[in-house]
């Protein structure tokens, strides 16, 4: 049985390691963390390459039969330190967080997903490289959220995972989207002048209806305002009869 001080000892040991490991940690940026925390996943768990080896070429439906688990015991989970929690926590999240896009046929709204290889993941690919798999620009990447449709298992599966595209490719990702939505303002700026129209339309006709009305009424008062001197007129004579030989 282990001694007070020898577990004093290494519970020390244990914590300074960690201390060690996250100030180095600190000082690295993002991609440069990702190399590390994979290649420490490798020696904690026993992976028989370094993560620099070159691997081989993996089609789709090899990626999609792959299942990247690793089984640990109790007594090993128990046993791991801080950072071997720590990598392996981010490790389990890489291989179902993000997703790489065919965007070959964007036009036409049809976009194909699959989750990455193994090459994928460890070279960033889909996380610090644009996810579209002909592109592989670094900068002014951004992360859109997508329904992804897949069969694993025998099983039809649905998930929300991460695309990371960059500013071009995010125009691709949301073209038919965007397309839909410049057609139907066009539509509704179409019906908008067509109801212009009408209604200007059926302003004339309505001016056009009512001067008629005012013209007839026009010339039904001046007839009738004729008809009203003649009459007066007979009158006159009447009256004037004999008066201008």
């Amino acid at each position: 049985m282990a001694s007070f001080g020898s577990l004093k000892s290494v519970i020390f040991d244990k914590e300074e390691r960690k201390q060690q490991y996250q100030a180095h940690i600190r000082g690295l940026n993002a991609y440069d963390r990702h190399k590390k925390f994979l290649n420490d996943y490798a020696g904690f768990y026993g992976e028989q390459r370094s993560t620099h080896t070159k691997l081989p070429v993996k089609t789709d439906q090899d990626t999609i039969r792959e299942g990247y688990r690793f089984i640990l015991s109790e007594e090993d989970e128990m046993d791991q330190s801080w950072e071997q929690r720590l990598v392996k926590r981010y490790h389990d999240k890489l291989f179902k967080e993000y997703c790489i896009a065919d965007m070959s046929q964007y036009k036409s709204g049809k976009i194909g997903l699959r989750w990455r290889t193994e090459k994928e993941v460890i070279s960033g690919k889909g996380q610090f490289i644009c996810g579209n798999r002909h592109c592989d620009k670094r900068d002014g990447l951004a992360s859109y959220e997508v329904n992804f449709s897949y069969f694993e298992a025998g099983e039809n599966k649905q998930a929300l995972v991460k695309l990371v595209t960059c500013e071009r490719c995010a125009e691709k990702l949301n073209y038919k989207k965007r397309k839909e939505k410049e057609q139907s303002a066009k539509r509704e700026k179409e019906e908008h002048k067509r109801k212009r129209e009408r209604v200007s339309s059926d302003d004339d006709t309505d001016n056009e209806h009512k001067q008629s009305k005012e013209r007839r009424k026009g010339k039904k008062a001046s007839t009738s305002a004729r008809d009203h001197k003649a009459e007066d007129d007979e009158t006159f004579d009447e009256f004037l009869e004999g008066m201008f030989p």
